[in-house]
């Protein structure tokens, strides 16, 4: 009921930038927070990123705190990460999460969008 699309992933030089979008739609309601999440080949699933839906507070993991930027439209119901300073180790697999508040707390996940990052 909820589909969440991811864009703007791409092949990028060490140091570099890249914007990732994440679009809402469907039965867009109740939001606590969007997210991201990215998944390197071996590796588990890593929270990177999230922003709190009713304040636009956001928190970051340790790997990415200082070159991550996460922010969100209330009105396109659009999520986005600005990623600069990009490093090899950042190379993943990004998804986007929205999570419901409320007595379900569902979570609900976008397809990914693959970011490399080499020279």
């Amino acid at each position: 009921q909820v589909q969440l699309v991811e864009s703007g992933g791409g092949l990028v030089q060490p140091g570099g930038s890249l914007r990732l979008s994440c679009a809402a739609s469907g039965s867009i309601f109740r939001v606590d927070t969007m997210g991201w999440y990215r998944q390197a080949p071996g590796k588990e699933r890593e929270w990177v990123a999230n922003i709190k839906w009713s304040d636009g507070s956001t928190r970051y993991s340790d790997s990415v705190k200082g070159r991550f930027t996460v922010s969100r439209d209330n009105a396109k119901k659009t999520e986005y990460l600005q990623m600069n300073s990009l490093k090899p180790e950042d190379t993943a697999v990004y998804y986007c999460n929205l999570r419901r508040g409320g007595f379900d707390n569902a979570n609900y996940w976008g397809q990914g969008t693959q970011v490399t990052v080499s020279a």
